[in-house]
């Protein structure tokens, strides 16, 4: 998702610079962009007013922004980093404190829409931190995203992602215990769909997921792997604070079937594939 999000700040008319731990795209990057790929997350953030990460997993952020060759060292005092990973909360308070420390200002920053709302420009950001930093960020974050809400402290943007993709969870498993119900009853659900669109079960993921689970297709999207590691730090937060999230526990099982079945790649619509291939009652 970095890859287009960057895209839309150079096509805006920022000079951009870009690390990429796979050397080629950071390099096609730049033929693509008129950029520049640097070497390192360092040689990237450089004298930068402001640095932007888009990765994988906790550790990656840290090593991005904390490593020997990472970003942090690099900044000038008074520059932001925004990160847009979906990372656990206690990350973003870590690099908050290294942050500051260091006379510069941190922004966790994940962000809603996938894939293709990365390419349209149409992300949802949630923002963690100070207020001032990420109004300064704010016209920078617009390049790429139709929303841009600051949550609270920081930690605040990484809550509620968590949040977000419980909602989705839940979604998710009910539409597809929908459809394969419906399936199984015979109705045919490419009419049942559009007409329930209409009433109070209408959902993103009914309108824009609802078709290609009727036909059973998966090859795109945001895969089961990302989503379960996100739901494991949604309940590792839940452990810390107290809370119970039975739904979450279980649509994380759920995934975990999916990828037994060879799906760790397949989109997280997939959990109606899991419906289908159960064996009836005897």
């Amino acid at each position: 998702m970095g890859y287009p999000m960057a895209g839309h700040l150079a096509r805006a008319g920022h000079e951009v610079r870009v690390f990429n731990r796979s050397p080629g795209k950071g390099q096609r990057f730049a033929q693509e962009f008129g950029a520049v790929a640097s070497a390192s997350p360092g040689e990237a953030a450089r004298d930068a007013r402001f640095v932007f990460s888009c990765v994988g997993r906790d550790d990656d952020v840290r090593e991005v922004a904390l490593g020997p060759q990472g970003a942090f060292a690099a900044m000038a005092p008074g520059a932001v980093f925004i990160d847009h990973t979906t990372t656990s909360a206690v990350l973003a308070r870590e690099l908050d404190t290294a942050a500051r420390a260091l006379g510069i200002s941190f922004i966790d920053a994940p962000v809603s829409g996938g894939q293709a709302g990365a390419e349209r420009g149409q992300l949802t950001v949630l923002c963690g931190g100070e207020e001032p930093a990420v109004e300064s960020a704010r016209p920078l974050l617009s390049a790429f995203a139709k929303a841009v809400t600051h949550i609270g402290p920081s930690g605040s943007g990484q809550l509620a992602k968590m949040v977000n993709q419980l909602c989705i969870a839940g979604v998710l498993q009910g539409l597809a215990e929908g459809i394969h119900l419906g399936q199984a009853a015979g109705l045919d659900m490419r009419r049942v769909l559009p007409a329930l669109a209409q009433g109070a079960a209408q959902s993103w993921q009914m309108e824009n997921r609802g078709g290609t689970m009727i036909e059973d297709r998966f090859d795109f999207g945001f895969a089961v792997r990302w989503m379960r590691k996100d739901l494991g730090i949604c309940l590792a937060q839940a452990r810390a604070c107290g809370a119970t999230l039975p739904m979450t526990a279980l649509v994380d099982q759920f995934y975990a079937e999916l990828e037994a079945m060879g799906g760790t790649q397949w989109d997280t619509s997939s959990l109606v594939r899991r419906l289908r291939r159960r064996p009836g009652p005897a």
